[in-house]
């Protein structure tokens, strides 16, 4: 029914890893693909993605393709593509993303700020969209339909 598009890309390969029990202060800035399984406090900077493992623990802004959270992020997020919350992760913290899915389970605390269709579809204006084919002609032209109650 629904197409499930997974951020965690196992094909591609990890370029750094946080490993369970490791804790980093500072800061990553990656090219690539970062995995955190352990603490992590400061910021992370990537053009790839960034996984945050079960056990994961990350008191940092994050700024990304996409981000999955199974852990904890405890931060803003940033993402150009999808934001992922896994039914075992918790994200508190704003976030700016172009998608978004939370599994049952999983907690968010913070707002989310989500593109537009202007930006989303370069080119296109808000008006530019054509009205659903189905919408009742009287909605269409602002009159409100009564539902077969008389109007009194």
């Amino acid at each position: 029914m629904f197409r499930k598009e997974q951020v965690d890309a196992s094909n591609d390969k990890v370029n750094t890893v946080i490993g369970k029990g490791t804790h980093f202060k500072g800061s990553i800035t990656s090219n690539g693909i970062v995995r955190v399984d352990g603490e992590m406090e400061g910021e992370i900077n990537t053009q790839g993605n960034v996984i945050v493992g079960e056990n994961g623990k990350v008191k940092a802004g994050v700024k990304a393709k996409n981000v999955a959270v199974a852990g904890n992020i405890e931060g803003n997020v940033e993402a150009e593509g999808k934001t992922e919350i896994k039914g075992t992760g918790v994200l508190a913290g704003d976030i700016k993303t172009n998608g978004l899915a939370i599994d049952d389970g999983a907690v968010f605390t913070g707002s989310c700020e989500m593109k537009t269709k202007d930006e989303a579809l370069p080119g296109k204006k808000g008006n530019d969209y054509a009205p659903a084919k189905n919408v009742n002609k009287d909605v269409q032209q602002g009159e409100p339909k009564t539902g077969g109650l008389s109007k009194k």
